[in-house]
């Protein structure tokens, strides 16, 4: 017996136009991914308030160092955050705005 698409044509081609392959698939589910850790979310949500350097965020969170290092290296490589250097201190800021709309309409879900 043949398997039958009981939808109609209409909603077949919007499925297919807008199912994701390959690279965007992959990028965005990069960017989930690293929206997927609670330090990270700590981070991105600390850096909502302000810029901040990582001894800061390190301190403010209780979280070490070389572990904020990378987590922002995480988050800066999917342009969820970029810095800045003043001097010999590095501070990071939020350079992807949209994700502080994304985690707050995801926190209304919840």
């Amino acid at each position: 017996m043949e398997d039958k698409i009981l939808l109609d044509y209409k909603t077949r081609s919007l499925v297919r136009q807008y199912d994701m392959r390959g690279g965007n698939l992959q990028s965005l589910a990069d960017f989930f991914g690293a929206l997927s850790d609670s330090t990270r979310i700590r981070i991105v949500s600390a850096l909502s308030i302000s810029e901040m350097c990582v001894g800061d965020l390190s301190k403010l969170l209780e979280i070490n160092q070389t572990t904020v290092s990378h987590q922002l290296k995480s988050l800066r490589v999917l342009g969820i955050v970029d810095y800045y250097r003043q001097g010999k201190i590095v501070f990071y800021y939020i350079k992807n705005k949209s994700v502080l709309d994304l985690l707050s309409d995801a926190a209304d879900c919840i």
